[in-house]
């Protein structure tokens, strides 16, 4: 592939940027918005129309105070959301009050080794006025009939001890059907408010 360069330290002749360079377009597909319940689901548009989804968590507040938030997936010959999955789990935490933090570190109990339960992506939301999580989640290549799912996350919370914890989160939905549904959900409680778009991008 040629690289290509602007010529004369100007760029007035370019007209665009090469696709190449940029990429597929995120497309807005759906959008959920919270009021005190259980989950929310995406349960249509998770098709091989895209090679990659990505759902944007704005403020996701729970009614229940201390709460993780988890997500579990469905297939279209499985409509349990009990997939099985390995996954890691690394946060960077700090307390309100400076009292102490901790770089990032691998956690141990919130990883998981083929297991069908609901899966971790925060830990300890609060449920004060103030309080709540934001981030992301990538899924990859949902409809491959030849390979597992592979995902990872990135949040962020304000914690129920007051505490403010970047999180990591990645692994596999050990499924070679397509994956064609996901819900998110807090360990107990509903979800009180808060907003889930999820887009679909192009490999190309």
């Amino acid at each position: 592939m040629a690289i290509k360069v602007a010529n004369n330290q100007s760029l007035t002749a370019i007209t665009s940027i090469p696709a190449s360079i940029t990429g597929g377009a995120m497309t807005l597909l759906e959008t959920k918005t919270a009021s005190s319940d259980a989950t929310l689901s995406f349960t249509s548009d998770i098709d091989d129309t895209y090679d990659e989804y990505v759902f944007k968590f704005y403020d996701i507040h729970p009614e229940t105070d201390a709460q993780n938030f988890t997500f579990q997936a469905d297939t279209g010959t499985n409509t349990s959301y009990n997939q099985t999955m390995t996954t890691t789990f690394f946060r960077a935490y700090q307390y309100e009050d400076g009292s102490s933090g901790s770089g990032v570190g691998y956690v141990d109990a919130f990883d998981y080794a083929q297991s069908t339960s609901n899966i971790m992506i925060h830990e300890n939301t609060g449920n004060d006025n103030d309080q709540s999580i934001s981030g992301e989640m990538w899924l990859f290549n949902p409809s491959s009939s030849v390979f597992v799912k592979h995902y990872m996350t990135r949040t962020q919370n304000y914690n129920g001890s007051d505490i403010t914890t970047d999180a990591y989160t990645a692994g596999y939905i050990n499924s070679t059907d397509d994956v064609d549904a996901i819900k998110f959900l807090f360990s107990s409680g509903n979800i009180d408010a808060g907003t889930i778009k999820m887009y679909g991008i192009k490999d190309s």
